[in-house]
């Protein structure tokens, strides 16, 4: 009996690393393994099956992901439903149209006549990098002089709060 459950437990393991690396056909038989060596109505049969769903939708077969789903709405396990009326929400959700203006078209690196891809070779750099140094300004040339702003500031600000502290 634990055998099984161990069993059971690494097949659920490996279909979700395998769903996780987007080997999607895999993910489905490793997932589908687990699925017919689990009781469906136990909380782990119900994880494997949600995985299942997302598998089923990484190779397109959405009619089985919805299928599975809707089952899955009836499970016993009440976060098993929660969790299937969500995906099943969205899996029956219309798809909404893109603009051809979102798409990016990649070009075809191949033809028919030539199979081999085609690659531009780079141009050589023309002009080697020089080293440039920091242009640093003469400080003797400068006017460092203080013109006696920070004292008129200061003594303003004293005058103004002594002003204050007189009045209230």
């Amino acid at each position: 009996m634990d055998s099984k459950l161990e069993q059971v437990k690494l097949k659920y393991q490996q279909g979700q690393a395998l769903l996780d690396r987007g080997q999607y056909r895999t993910s489905v038989k490793t997932l589908e393994e687990a699925k017919s060596l689990v009781n469906p109505s136990s909380k782990l049969g119900g994880e494997v099956q949600l995985s299942l769903v997302t598998a089923y939708q990484g190779i397109d077969k959405m009619d089985d992901a919805i299928a599975l789903c809707e089952e899955l709405t009836r499970h016993p396990n009440l976060g098993i439903r929660q969790q299937s009326q969500r995906i099943l929400y969205i899996l029956k959700a219309p798809q909404l149209k893109r603009p051809e203006a979102w798409m990016t078209k990649i070009p075809v690196t191949t033809s028919e006549d030539n199979p081999t891809p085609r690659y531009v070779q780079a141009k050589p750099a023309t002009k080697p990098i020089k080293k440039t140094s920091l242009d640093l300004e003469d400080i003797s040339q400068m006017d460092t002089k203080d013109n006696g702003f920070i004292g008129l500031a200061l003594g303003l600000f004293i005058i103004i709060i002594g002003g204050l502290i007189w009045l209230s």
